[in-house]
């Protein structure tokens, strides 16, 4: 059983940064892809973004495609999320989720219990 912490949440205003990280532990991180979600009051979970286990590929959902980057270190376990020009859209809860396989593409089976990002226009 894997356990995920995400931290580095917080309340900026439009066009500030913020730089996510998830800690993982309880199985072979570098294994797995992961990838960041976040659910928006009163809507669905959505895709944000994703990291293969080797860190060779990479994807995220349009909206924040040339804003937010996502990155690794599996020495430590770590998974981050950089959010540059953030936009009040962008305000949600974000989770991290390890991936069952390698791929950007493996089904996410398991949540951190996420971080709030609000974003003051």
């Amino acid at each position: 059983q894997v356990q995920l912490v995400e931290s580095g949440g917080g309340l900026v205003e439009a066009g500030d940064s913020l730089r996510l990280s998830c800690t993982a532990s309880g199985r072979t991180f570098s294994a797995y892809a992961m990838g960041w979600f976040r659910r928006a009051p009163g809507k669905e979970r959505e895709f944000v973004a994703a990291i293969s286990s080797n860190a060779d590929k990479t994807s995220y959902t349009n909206s924040v495609k040339g804003r937010f980057t996502i990155s690794r270190d599996n020495a430590k376990s770590l998974l981050f999320l950089q959010m540059d020009n953030l936009k009040p859209e962008d305000t949600a809860i974000y989770y991290c989720s390890q991936s069952s396989g390698p791929f950007t593409t493996s089904p996410y089976n398991d949540w951190g219990q996420g971080t709030q990002v609000t974003v003051s226009s």
